[in-house]
């Protein structure tokens, strides 16, 4: 078991307000992790410190072993597969989907001057397949559904066998069924033996795949509950957190809840 991901009294000040307010938070190579809060709570701001795209204004966060601020991040970065709606943004629209996926090796957006071999795009193809993407491979970025879009930047993200994984919302915006879809594939990859550390940000419980399994909990930028989500998933702790009396229910291995 190896801590893939360590923050250590982290805070971050943007403008006068307080982001992230002394977090502390660890996570394991073999945890998936859920982290949820109302919006504002700093989720995609720690996110981002996961990924080595910001700094702490104060703390230490440490990335697969490495302290932010006394390592290459261009040598780390790589080793991290991040999607985001962000992150999304910056594809061109008239990028072909295994290309979108194949400049992951070189951690570029837009194929242009880059040498892949054969190798690379049989990688591509495969993961592109176990993605369910697989007939998509020479279709535009920009004419896909939203669901096909999320699906692509999940590809993405694994193509280079990354040692965390994190997902910004990935399944924001999505129709039931695309939703649906998206959770049995997170679920069974999360369920997979050979699979990186998970961490994936929601504002919902229904969100949650199968196989994941510990929930952070946040609120303006403070923990509110985190461990196993058998344990750290209650009633009470979603009630803090989103400042109503809410109700969980679980049902083989998914959650709802709503309010009392």
């Amino acid at each position: 078991m190896v801590n893939v991901l360590l923050l250590t009294d982290v805070s971050v000040v943007r403008g006068g307000n307080t982001i992230l307010d002394s977090v502390n938070w660890s996570v394991d190579d073999d945890q998936r992790w859920v982290v949820l809060g109302p919006n504002g709570a700093g989720k995609t701001t720690m996110l981002q410190i996961a990924a080595a795209i910001i700094h702490p204004s104060s703390g230490v966060a440490e990335v697969l072993e490495e302290p932010l601020g006394g390592t290459d991040l261009f040598e780390l970065r790589p080793r991290i597969g991040f999607a985001s709606t962000a992150m999304a943004r910056k594809v061109p629209a008239n990028e072909k989907v295994i290309d979108v996926v194949m400049t992951a090796a070189y951690s570029v957006t837009g194929r242009w001057n880059e040498e892949y071999e054969e190798i690379d795009e049989r990688r591509a193809q495969r993961v592109l397949t176990e993605w369910k993407l697989g007939h998509l491979a020479a279709r535009k970025f920009g004419t896909l559904s939203d669901g096909e879009q999320k699906r692509v930047q999940i590809a993405r993200a694994v193509m280079t066998d990354p040692e965390i994984l994190l997902l910004d919302e990935p399944a924001s915006s999505l129709d039931l069924g695309a939703r649906e879809e998206l959770l049995q594939l997170l679920g069974g990859y999360a369920s997979e033996s050979g699979s990186p550390a998970i961490v994936m940000v929601t504002h919902h419980v229904e969100e949650i795949p199968r196989g994941f399994t510990h929930v952070l909990l946040m609120s303006e930028g403070r923990i509110v509950s985190a461990g196993p989500l058998a344990e750290a998933l209650t009633s009470e702790a979603l009630s803090t957190t989103f400042g109503l009396d809410i109700e969980l229910t679980e049902n083989d291995g998914r959650y709802s809840a709503r309010a009392r």
